[in-house]
């Protein structure tokens, strides 16, 4: 919550109401809240419902003689077979033929309904009447049923149809088809027709004329700064009337309402509230940024002068306008291993043919690119999605290996504008990184470039932590598919995050091995960087597949190269090291595998590389 509720034109009563909504999420303020009574319609009507019973035996035994004998016996008959009184087997059938199981002619038929009725081992009783109320509601457009008649009451509040055009047109129970109603008694939850269970509504009349019924409802207008959204929500108590607010909100923006009216809220009170509330986020932000600077500067204080404590501590540089595209370029261009962007939303005015061209540049010397968008809750309810054409271009940088480099997810769900490059460097703050240059048109943004390094890994996990469970999805889809593209993205996305191992891990234990050439170059990615030490024991695991793998398989030539780049990689800085990975094992699944030729040396594949 930003403001008092007191300053906001908010009814009494709804106070407590204002308090829950505005406490399920900082980015919510609710503008106005007023209270209306709108008037339903009650109706009292009769429906007769028609139910089965179990057969008892002679009732079974009859309709199974109709059906197998043949032909079919009459009652004398049957009796005679039975050696019973035929006045016992007439007054059978007479109570069958009046519940139209049986048909009415001699010898015995079964009418089609009681071969239905037959199946499910039971008989239709006689239809019996019962009273309940349809209730019909203008905002939901919709009739109910219910047992209990609604109490009429005096409300004196606003009538809502004084502000909007509401149909209150008393629907004509009688006149409507039979289906409908039936499926209306259904969906109020009221166990009267239940065709599975052969209970069925066969008739429905009007047993007096219908009664208005006036209903308290609440209207909340409520912000969104985490959206930058403005939406209307109509309550009956703490139930949010779904397809009222919806009417609502398309009202309000066909322009076919006034807010000014309704609830004494002006569109430049709106904007003003607007403007107040995503100022103060971003004044937040600010304060919580320069409380990190402040403490950082403390503690470097205490620290010993011999000590150089803008390298031990880091720091928290406040940056603003023009100064904030300058330096992100800057930072981009230092990266080393990894970059992560998350904004909110992307367009051509940053991401054009220059900055294209820099993250190509990046990923031809090893980075990893990882950027995340969405500002909705859903990726369908985005006013501003990514164009697909940028997005494209996005995807199509590759690393030298033809790996996609940059990785680019809708996430959604966050306002945070945020970007961290070797789990070094921190930018944070008002600054839409991916939608906005900042070069043109200053309006007074501000971002702080944190270097702080215990600020900057919980910045990383919070971050990566979003990417990763996003990988997690792409794989279950992959594997529930076996949707190559998709694991691809996946292995990349892993291979970003320095989690090299769990991908190895998941090919093994899902025995996908024909992604083990695509994982051979995300660890060739990984050498380049210095992200993945030469030394490091993941390469002795992901040797030690390579017995499982045929000399037959489709991508033995793609696994071939890969592994003459990889331990080409290591062979450059460490040949010693490349040499201990090729034991005497992993040497004869290279010579098996036409990795190397049966005349190579070990040494000579370490030197003379190709």
């Amino acid at each position: 919550m930003f403001f008092a509720s007191s300053a906001k034109p908010i009814d009494e009563n709804l106070k407590n109401f204002v308090d829950e909504i505005e406490a399920q999420s900082p980015s919510l303020s609710v503008l106005t809240a007023r209270q209306f009574r709108y008037s339903l319609r009650q109706t009292p009507v009769e429906l007769n419902i028609k139910e089965p019973r179990q057969f008892n035996v002679l009732e079974e035994f009859i309709i199974r003689a109709a059906i197998e004998f043949q032909p079919p016996p009459t009652e004398d008959e049957l009796a005679s077979v039975l050696g019973l009184d035929s006045v016992f087997i007439k007054t059978t059938t007479a109570t069958l033929r009046s519940l139209q199981t049986l048909s009415p002619t001699s010898p015995l038929t079964v009418t089609p309904e009681g071969r239905s009725f037959y199946e499910k081992g039971s008989v239709p009783q006689p239809p019996y009447p019962i009273q309940i109320n349809a209730i019909t509601d203008p905002l939901s457009d919709k009739i109910t049923f219910q047992s209990e008649s609604l109490n009429e009451t005096v409300i004196n509040l606003p009538d809502l149809a004084d502000f909007i055009t509401i149909d209150n047109t008393i629907a004509d129970i009688a006149s409507l088809p039979l289906e409908k109603i039936q499926k209306s008694i259904q969906t109020s939850g009221l166990a009267l027709h239940v065709p599975e269970e052969g209970k069925i509504v066969t008739s429905c009349k009007v047993l007096a004329s219908t009664q208005k019924i006036w209903r308290k409802i609440s209207l909340f207008v409520i912000f969104d700064a985490l959206e930058d959204k403005l939406s209307i929500k109509i309550r009956n108590g703490k139930q949010i009337l779904e397809s009222a607010s919806n009417w609502l909100e398309v009202l309000h923006n066909e322009g076919k309402i006034s807010l000014q009216a309704l609830c004494k809220l002006s569109t430049e009170a709106i904007n003003f509230e607007r403007e107040a509330i995503l100022k103060q986020k971003n004044t937040e932000i600010e304060a919580r940024l320069e409380k990190i600077r402040q403490k950082a500067l403390e503690i470097a204080t205490k620290a010993s002068d011999e000590i150089d404590k803008s390298k031990v501590l880091g720091d928290a540089v406040q940056l603003r306008d023009g100064q904030i595209s300058q330096v992100f370029l800057e930072v981009l261009n230092s990266a080393k291993s990894q970059v992560i962007i998350y904004s909110p939303w992307v367009n051509q005015a940053v991401v054009n043919e220059k900055f294209l061209t820099l993250l190509q540049k990046l990923a031809n010397r090893g980075v990893w690119i990882l950027i995340g968008h969405g500002i909705a809750r859903r990726q369908e309810d985005e006013d501003k999605p990514i164009p697909s054409e940028i997005e494209k271009k996005l995807r199509a940088i590759k690393t030298p290996d033809g790996l996609p480099s940059v990785q680019v997810f809708w996430l959604g769900d966050s306002h945070v504008k945020e970007v961290i490059v070797d789990k070094e460097i921190h930018l944070c703050g008002s600054h839409n990184w991916l939608s906005y240059r900042g070069d043109y048109l200053p309006r007074g943004e501000s971002v702080y470039k944190v270097t702080i390094p215990h600020q900057v890994q919980e910045a990383y996990e919070f971050l990566a932590n979003r990417f990763q469970n996003h990988a997690q999805y792409l794989w279950q889809n992959a594997l529930e598919n076996r949707d190559y593209k998709l694991a691809v993205e996946t292995l990349c996305v892993w291979g970003a995050l320095g989690m090299e191992d769990i991908a190895l891990k998941e090919i093994q234990q899902k025995n996908w091995l024909e992604l083990l050439p695509v994982w051979s170059n995300v660890a060739l990615q990984g050498l380049k960087s210095k992200n993945i030490q030469a030394d490091s024991a993941i390469f002795k695991t992901a040797l030690s597949l390579l017995n499982l793998v045929s000399i037959e398989e489709d991508f033995i030539e793609l696994l071939q190269q890969g592994w003459r780049k990889v331990i080409g990689a290591i062979a450059i800085n460490h040949p010693e090291t490349a040499l201990n990975l090729l034991s005497d094992e992993v040497w004869e699944q290279f010579i098996r595998l036409k990795i190397v030729q049966e005349s190579d040396s070990r040494n000579d594949f370490i030197l003379y590389r190709p």
